[in-house]
């Protein structure tokens, strides 16, 4: 079986990294479990947010984001028994191409530069399953897509949902 996996917020917790450059550089205090819970606040944090989006294409921003809970230990299984790409939309943000090569070198060191593809439309690769938070990936795809869960995705109701790389074990293995 060949699965799909994404980076950002599937791998990598990257609304934690934006989250937390907003906060600082805005100097607001906004918490996940706010943005969760509350859609008004949402509301008000992503228009904060947009105003400091550009540190998205700043050198070294996405250099030490941290790994999503299980993510290693749940990938490594799986690479134990399918084929693994990491797919990742790195090209819309150029800085970021070599910052997510060191970064998968560093927490998913078996993957490898053969297995990482970064494009603008994930569909386009063949493979059994995708592993992904932005449904735009999924919609396309011909095999089945996993929707994992973020607080971006709230509103998407037609893909199956994940809520953790725990439960993607148990799906996939």
């Amino acid at each position: 079986m060949r699965i799909l996996i994404d980076m950002d917020d599937v791998l990598a917790d990257t609304s934690l990294k934006i989250l937390n450059e907003t906060n600082k550089r805005l100097g607001t205090n906004f918490t996940r479990e706010q943005l969760n819970t509350s859609p008004e606040i949402y509301k008000e944090y992503y228009e904060k947010y947009s105003t400091v989006r550009g540190m998205l294409w700043e050198k070294g921003f996405f250099a030490d984001i941290p790994l999503i809970q299980d993510a290693q230990e749940v990938v490594q299984k799986l690479h134990a028994k399918h084929e693994i790409f990491i797919v990742s939309a790195a090209t819309e943000f150029p800085l970021s191409m070599d910052e997510k090569l060191e970064w998968l070198d560093k927490y998913f060191p078996y993957i490898g530069w053969s297995h990482t593809v970064f494009c603008g439309h994930k569909w386009m690769i063949k493979a059994d399953y995708i592993i992904d938070d932005h449904e735009k990936n999924l919609i396309n795809f011909e095999g089945k897509g996993l929707l994992f869960n973020a607080t971006h995705n709230q509103h998407v109701k037609e893909f199956t949902r994940v809520h953790s790389w725990k439960e993607i074990e148990t799906i996939l293995l």
